[in-house]
């Protein structure tokens, strides 16, 4: 498959559903943040949009394991389908990340490791994570941040509450300012903590908030992916003017 400028691209296939708002909102971003003058140079993407898969944050809380089964069967079927790598735009379901890669052939891209990647560029070594319970509490970006010689900030246990309440009200469909407010609030907590960067560790997160809403400079795990999932497609990323 080619671009009309005879790029050659490849199939990306997403695990979606998880939440659904997330995943429209990760392909609307791979869209807008695609180089095209025609249909032909936005790149393909095959999705298994599939919001049945169990909550993660009780699966990881109660040592269950009813969801790695669902994502690796998700992506069997996009391997199968087509795709010539995978992506997840949700962070906590990365715990599963061993299984899906495992189950597959082709390349399974870590949002935790593109997110470490865009770190790399970045002079701060305090990183506020701004992220939901089971992938705190499973400690995805603690310990990739540890590894590469960061200190990651989290937040206490009443503000992660105040967290997941805003991420259960945006997971079902409230589109509050309030809840701009709210996360504003929740950055502002982990800034004062001293962090020097923000880790958009959640993909509701850039539903309501981007670096315009904050003093400290957040990087979108979403974006981040998208970005990635553009180059590894073959597609071209607009540049900034």
């Amino acid at each position: 498959m080619t671009t009309s400028s005879g790029t050659e691209q490849r199939v990306a296939g997403v695990l979606g559903g998880l939440g659904p708002d997330a995943t429209v909102d990760f392909m609307a971003r791979v869209i807008t943040a695609t180089d095209a003058t025609s249909d032909q140079d936005h790149i393909p993407m095959l999705v298994d949009h599939n919001p049945r898969v169990p909550n993660r944050h009780a699966a990881i809380g109660g040592g269950e394991d009813d969801v790695g089964p669902e994502l690796v069967a998700m992506a069997q079927r996009l391997e199968a389908a087509g795709a010539d790598f995978l992506v997840m735009p949700c962070n906590t379901a990365h715990a599963w990340a061993g299984d899906i890669g495992s189950a597959v052939s082709i390349p399974f891209i870590s949002i935790i490791d593109v997110v470490l990647d865009a770190l790399g560029k970045q002079s701060a070594r305090q990183v506020g994570v701004m992220a939901a319970e089971g992938c705190l509490r499973a400690g995805l970006y603690q310990g990739a941040l540890e590894a590469a010689g960061y200190e990651p900030l989290t937040w206490s246990d009443s503000e992660l509450d105040t967290f997941m309440a805003l991420v259960y009200r945006i997971k079902a469909g409230e589109r509050d300012e309030e809840i701009r407010g709210g996360l504003c609030k929740l950055a502002a907590d982990l800034e004062f903590a001293g962090a020097e960067i923000l880790v958009a560790g959640c993909t509701e997160i850039p539903l309501f908030l981007d670096d315009s809403d904050l003093s400290l400079t957040l990087l979108s795990s979403t974006d981040l992916l998208a970005e990635r999932t553009i180059e590894l497609a073959g597609g071209s990323a607009r540049t900034e003017d």
